[in-house]
């Protein structure tokens, strides 16, 4: 899963980073940290990605700059991407519940029980299992055209086509009819 892992989230920054559906910030397990960050990361600075990390993925890829809070709340369009070692996925799921824009999240794991469990907890638009983020998209979804996103909770969330962006209106010729 540590091969396949990367590559989905290399697709999720690098494939098109100036859209909403790109990954902003990567939470990675403590337990896979140590193998899985070098690669990925190296990845990364091939392509021309900043790398932003908090104090234990600067330990596993020294003379990164620290990403801050405000990063972590930060959609930057760009080759910019947070990386955030978490100890498990409370911490993981923590984070996503503070700092997410609630648009796209997404979970590489081999694991059935916190996949569903992430799919349950996790309150955004779309939220994903071994995918990358750059799947959620009115086109990808099958609703044509996408008009508009929202990650809003009214009548819409998610991508919006033209049938999310009408509403209805109810027309009735009476002649005298009640309700009885």
């Amino acid at each position: 899963m540590l091969t396949s892992g990367w590559l989905r989230c290399f697709n999720s920054k690098v494939q098109r980073p100036g859209t909403c559906n790109a990954m902003e910030t990567m939470l990675v397990d403590a337990a896979v940290a140590g193998e899985f960050l070098p690669p990925i990361l190296g990845r990364f600075k091939d392509a021309g990605v900043k790398i932003k990390g908090c104090a234990r993925t600067a330990q596993i890829l020294p003379g990164i700059e620290e990403a801050t809070d405000e990063d972590f709340h930060r959609e930057y369009l760009e080759l910019i991407v947070n990386v955030r070692v978490v100890k498990d996925m409370d911490e993981a799921m923590e984070h996503i519940a503070k700092y997410s824009s609630a648009h796209t999240d997404t979970i590489v794991t081999e694991n059935y029980h916190r996949a569903m469990r992430f799919l349950r907890e996790v309150d955004s638009s779309a939220v994903m299992i071994n995918a990358s983020t750059r799947l959620n998209d009115g086109g990808q979804f099958g609703l044509g055209a996408e008009i508009g996103i929202s990650t809003d909770k009214i009548h819409a969330r998610g991508p919006m086509g033209l049938e999310e962006l009408t509403c209805t209106k109810f027309i009735v010729l009476g002649s005298g009819q009640l309700r009885t």
